[in-house]
């Protein structure tokens, strides 16, 4: 006797029966299914997982040629490299290829076919051991060109400077993101050519960083679309122009070196400006920035000969920008500053800021007066953010407002202050 839902069981065990029949059969049911299902279910698979997969059947074999995202290590072979982007049956929405210890022109092998596949994203990552001893005149590892890639809206370069030769010709007519990683520049294009509007028209955001090959090199970029750069650690720059009228913000760190900063910004449109070279008013040149609210300085040396013009420098950018919200500064202590003069007195007034980010590098001295003539400068601040360097002291800084003052803050501290080092543990002590 059959109790309540018997139909049902009846069916079931007749799809069993059907299942057990297709199978003794040797019926393939998963290649039965659509391709964009397969496709789903490789993509689950690493990329070579899912390359395997061409040898269980005919119906198998082109299937992760429909894949959009593919991800290669470094044992993959060049040559199969580019024969698989070759064979690639769709467009690659993202590439990403790990080349630890590759050689450039094994780089040169491949990448001609992933410039005519790609159409997303690519990325390069190639870790080595790098002599930092090297000439500036000679690659780590070799050079290549780099491809035009006609299609990509992303690219990420971070190499071992390996030698990376920019193309003369050719737009990059999609790319909208450009990050080049510990590159070493090599002729015979010019970079600055290669990423402004004529061959990069909907370039948005240009990182290059820690990058060689430059010395005494005249960059020049010229945008319509760059709402951002980032230029850091290129070392020997000569000289450095923009020209982007919708550029909101601009970072330029230790990129001129020992060489004397030479360099003419055009950015109306600019919000965030982060200076960490030499600012020498006669030969670094900013036009109008009236949309400025935050700004990024190099160090201010608390210690220091008073015939050292950095400070002077420091205190002429502070007076170019008036109308900014917020400014990130450092206070530099030399190791040895016994024969040098206290600097701080000649720092007399501070924009009317909001918020202050203050970096303290103490190198084991006392800092507190020092940061406390900043705190009293900023009578205005609302925000207040401090970074330390290994070793600190850290204090507890209290911002009292009083309405009957026109809105001035009173500043008081905490006496108590803790010294952190990694040799010793903090303990309380008078710091006043």
């Amino acid at each position: 006797m059959e109790l309540g839902g018997g139909g049902e069981s009846a069916t079931k065990r007749a799809r069993l029966s059907s299942d057990d029949a297709a199978a003794a059969a040797g019926e393939d049911r998963l290649s039965a299914l659509p391709s964009d299902v397969l496709v789903l279910i490789l993509l689950k698979l690493s990329t070579r997982a899912a390359a395997w997969t061409s040898v269980l059947s005919r119906s198998w074999r082109q299937v992760w040629a429909l894949l959009p995202t593919l991800s290669f290590d470094e044992t993959a072979d060049p040559g199969q490299l580019r024969d698989a982007l070759d064979g690639h049956e769709v467009s690659v929405r993202s590439l990403l290829v790990g080349a630890d210890g590759a050689a450039a022109e094994s780089l040169g092998v491949w990448l001609p076919a992933a410039a005519r596949r790609v159409s997303g994203d690519l990325s390069l990552y190639s870790y080595a051991r790098v002599e930092e001893d090297e000439d500036d005149e000679t690659p780590q590892s070799g050079i290549f060109v780099l491809p035009c890639f006609e299609k990509a809206t992303s690219i990420t370069l971070f190499l071992s400077f390996h030698g990376v030769a920019v193309p003369r010709a050719g737009v990059f007519a999609r790319l909208a993101e450009l990050h080049l990683h510990r590159v070493w520049f090599h002729g015979p294009g010019e970079l600055g050519d290669a990423v402004s509007t004529p061959r990069c028209p909907c370039l948005q955001r240009l990182t290059v960083d820690d990058a060689r090959g430059l010395a005494d090199l005249n960059l020049a970029i010229r945008s319509e679309t760059l709402l951002e750069v980032e230029l850091r650690n290129l070392c020997t720059l000569s000289r450095l122009t923009v020209a982007a009228p919708a550029l909101k913000e601009l970072a330029v760190v230790l990129c001129f070196g020992k060489n004397r900063p030479v360099a003419n910004i055009s950015a109306p449109r600019l919000t965030n400006l982060d200076w960490g070279d030499e600012y020498d008013p006669s030969s670094v040149h900013f036009g109008k920035m009236e949309h400025l609210r935050s700004l990024s300085t190099n160090s201010y040396l608390v210690y220091a000969n008073y015939a050292f013009i950095h400070n002077h420098f420091w205190l002429s950018l502070l007076q170019r920008f008036e109308g900014i919200q917020t400014l990130s500064l450092m206070l530099m202590y030399l190791r040895d500053i016994e024969n040098y003069q206290y600097m701080m007195e000649y720092l007399t007034v501070l924009p009317d800021i909001t918020f202050l980010r203050l970096r303290i590098v103490a190198n084991g001295h006392a800092f507190e007066a020092s940061a406390f003539h900043i705190l009293r400068l900023c009578t205005g601040i609302r925000r207040l953010m401090l970074q330390f360097g290994l070793e600190i002291k850290l204090f507890f800084v209290y911002l009292i407002l009083h309405p009957d003052t026109e809105k001035r803050s009173e500043l008081y501290a905490h006496q108590i202050a803790y010294v952190i080092s990694s040799q010793q543990t903090g303990k309380p002590r008078n710091s006043c």
